[in-house]
């Protein structure tokens, strides 16, 4: 495997004409948001079966259960900002040597750092519909589910403020497709540099988004990455917020 040092990263950011970056959970972790998978993440603290949070069929039978991770899950997150590494996307996206930003997290701490251009592949909370009526909100933050929660009758199930049908964030469920997958993957086959941060690749369709591209890839993430090394591919394990200050610095 190739390591790549900081100065070496900057110099292909600046030299690049087409950057796209793919994120995984690894970007939040520094946050305070927790590897749903993880050793203290949701799944494991509270006991949730992931199969059961996030499986299509079971919220449309037993709502009340994803309910229940959402409000743990809003809870942790609603005064969490975004780490080092989001407001450095941001700034890059803002000096035109970032093209967009690819992300399997549902948390939107992307958006909150100033990025605009995102590819929520597994969709997130800002948005709603209507299991009923098909409304969709727009726009919405924790506050609002949390807010909602707390208005609904016990169990804390959020109905649409239109018909009062069942509201479903619009996140991708297990027998859900991913969203603009195809727009992803033309992205990153249009790139000459792709960075791939805080994801360990092992998520299908995600980690397949690094095989539509021979151009230079970086990994930054801790631990095994689900990626065969490759001689225009550098991996990094190393905390992501320290790399990229060293990276800031250099390209300042």
């Amino acid at each position: 495997m190739h390591a790549l040092e900081p100065a070496v990263c900057a110099a292909l950011i600046k030299k690049s004409k087409s950057t796209v970056v793919l994120t995984g959970a690894g970007i939040s972790t520094a946050a305070g948001i927790p590897d749903f998978r993880g050793p203290k993440g949701l799944y494991v603290t509270r006991r949730y079966d992931p199969e059961l949070v996030f499986e299509i069929h079971n919220f449309h039978r037993m709502p009340e259960y994803f309910y229940e991770f959402t409000s743990d899950f809003a809870d942790t997150v609603k005064d969490i900002s975004p780490t080092f590494t989001h407001g450095f996307l941001a700034r890059q996206e803002e000096a035109g040597l970032l093209e967009g930003v690819i992300t399997q997290n549902i948390d939107i701490l992307h958006q909150l750092a100033g990025s605009k251009n995102v590819l929520e592949l597994h969709g997130s909370y800002r948005s709603a519909t209507c299991q009923s009526c098909r409304k969709q909100l727009n726009e919405l933050d924790y506050d609002w589910w949390i807010d909602s929660m707390k208005n609904s009758t016990r169990p804390p199930i959020v109905h649409c403020p239109a018909c009062g049908g069942l509201l479903k964030p619009d996140i991708v469920f297990f027998g859900e497709s991913v969203n603009a997958y195809g727009e992803a993957e033309a992205m990153v086959s249009g790139c000459d540099l792709l960075l791939v941060l805080g994801s360990s690749l092992n998520v299908t369709p995600a980690s397949l988004l690094p095989y539509s591209t021979s151009a230079t890839t970086v990994i930054v993430s801790r631990g095994n990455v689900m990626l065969p090394p490759d001689p225009q591919r550098f991996f990094v394990d190393e905390d992501l917020d320290i790399y990229f200050r060293k990276v800031a610095e250099h390209l300042n």
